[in-house]
């Protein structure tokens, strides 16, 4: 009887400890839709309602984000992004960035 108890003890500190350890470990991504999940649960939204709330809040929320770039970091983001759309590669993609971060600076 006492092994039995002292196995089921065992077991369910190490379920608490496991749980306990998982909570704390949430990623910023986590840690965003969490917050907008709870104000649209506050909100009370629901179908295509939440969905579009949930979309802005986390575009807004990456939006603050962009406040610890430097602004090197904006530049290199917009030349890319850029370079992307025209769809360029390799050789051609590198010119291009050159020239658009000269051109910035």
């Amino acid at each position: 009887m006492k092994i039995i108890f002292l196995v089921t003890l065992v077991f369910g500190m190490v379920i608490l400890s496991t749980v306990g350890a998982a909570e704390k470990t949430l990623t910023p991504q986590q840690q965003r839709m969490a917050t907008c999940n709870q104000q649209a649960t506050a909100k009370t939204l629901k179908g295509d309602e939440r969905k579009s709330f949930m979309r802005e809040c986390l575009k807004s929320a990456n939006a603050k984000d962009e406040k610890g770039l430097t602004p090197q970091q904006l530049k290199m983001r917009d030349c890319s992004s850029q370079a992307t759309q025209q769809s360029l590669k390799g050789e051609d993609r590198s010119k291009f960035m050159s020239g658009c971060l000269k051109k910035q600076a």
